[in-house]
């Protein structure tokens, strides 16, 4: 077998044992944010707003990656369970910021714990060194396809 097929068949190993671990990883969240009535981007928006204050609905979508139209939808299922409400901005009223209720901190402040646990419990195997290295190749792996685009 030649260097440039072990190379790909490296690759393709590498890959797919990454699309495994991410969808196991995965699903363990959304199955922990499902237990709480939530799904992934309800828990999201709450996690970003109790984390970094009221935002604008635009600079949710962006830092959440949600695409526009639906992170309207989102924040407006949030807003009908009283988690969230929007707030119109004085200076430009096409403008709305997002902020959680008294009953959307509370909910958090109850739940982020157990979540924060399940993700303690997904990297338990690792040790800090090898958390850290983890983080570092991933993120070389994703800046370098961002740039490859």
């Amino acid at each position: 077998m030649n260097h440039e097929h072990q190379t790909m068949e490296g690759d393709l190993r590498l890959m797919r044992i990454w699309l495994k671990s991410s969808k196991s990883i995965y699903n363990r969240i959304v199955e922990d944010v499902k237990s709480h009535g939530l799904t992934l981007d309800h828990f999201s928006v709450l996690e970003l707003l109790y984390n970094k204050g009221p935002q604008h609905i635009q600079t949710i979508s962006d830092k959440l990656m949600i695409p526009s139209g639906s992170i309207t939808y989102v924040v407006n299922k949030l807003e009908g369970k009283d988690l969230v409400y929007k707030e119109q901005e004085e200076t430009n009223k096409r403008f709305w910021k997002v902020c959680l209720t008294d009953q959307g901190e509370a909910l958090f402040q109850e739940i982020f714990p157990k979540h924060l646990k399940i993700i303690e419990q997904i990297f338990q195997p690792l040790d800090d060194n090898q958390k850290v290295e983890l983080a570092e190749l991933m993120k070389i792996v994703g800046l370098h396809v961002h740039e490859d685009k």
